[in-house]
């Protein structure tokens, strides 16, 4: 006998029909990975998986445009669970996330991120979530997504590039790299995944038009002339 997915109710279990309905999403801010996106932003309500070669590369160039966007919208914090560095509050706000609005969680063992992860999605007036898990299993993945789909927050799980092979409950998967500019490889969703990386700005178009005009405005150093004590002659050091 042939039992119907919809007859058994489980909390723990999840089948890929129960998230069939249409989710809302909050626009990343950048268009043209908005595009390739599932409903055209984040998805609110699952968890999505950010792989990065160094933990903390690019996700405030990333994520910050719908950070700042959710938190006009939603009064309450963004909670950073083991983030390797503390963020710098006043370029956040000039971007437009106030530094009162984020609550930094420091935790070193796994199993305390993973606590402090899911006691965030599970608090009311939280906005986001944005934790890195290195060692994080499938398992425990799915309990934070399935926190995440019970309580409708935005949740950005970091790990390492090597955790690509591995089994994940996210419906949407994306490895970042790059320097100049982020390459944004989406792997995973639903539907096919993309074929080639999207390039966006490592840098916000504003503070990329600042950076560019402090360049163009810097006049380089003449070089340094240093004496030789071994030969009676000037030495000048190419920059």
């Amino acid at each position: 006998m042939r039992l119907a997915a919809s007859s058994i109710q489980l909390p723990d279990v999840w089948s890929s029909d129960d998230f069939a309905v249409q989710e809302a999403v909050v626009a990343t801010g950048h268009p043209r990975l908005d595009a390739q996106l599932p409903g055209g932003g984040w998805p609110v309500g699952s968890l999505v998986e950010i792989l990065q070669s160094q933990p903390a590369q690019h996700a405030w160039q990333l994520l910050l445009p719908a950070l700042s966007q959710a938190s006009r919208q939603q009064v309450g914090p963004t909670v950073l669970v083991g983030a390797p560095y503390q963020p710098f509050g006043p370029a956040l706000q000039g971007q437009g996330l106030p530094a009162e609005r984020l609550l930094w969680v420091k935790a070193e063992k796994g199993a305390a991120r993973l606590w402090a992860t899911e006691q965030a999605l599970r608090c009311a007036d939280v906005v986001a979530v944005l934790a890195w898990l290195p060692q994080a299993r499938s398992p425990e993945l799915r309990r934070l997504h399935l926190a995440a789909h019970q309580h409708g927050k935005l949740l950005f799980v970091f790990r390492g590039l090597q955790s690509r092979q591995e089994a994940s409950p996210a419906r949407l998967r994306l490895q970042v790299v790059g320097t100049l500019d982020m390459q944004v490889e989406v792997f995973k969703r639903q539907g096919p995944p993309l074929q080639e990386p999207i390039s966006l700005p490592a840098h916000p178009a504003r503070l990329a038009a600042l950076l560019a005009a402090r360049k163009r405005r810097t006049v380089p150093a003449p070089p340094t002339p240093i004496r030789s004590h071994g030969l009676d002659r000037t030495l000048t050091l190419a920059g």
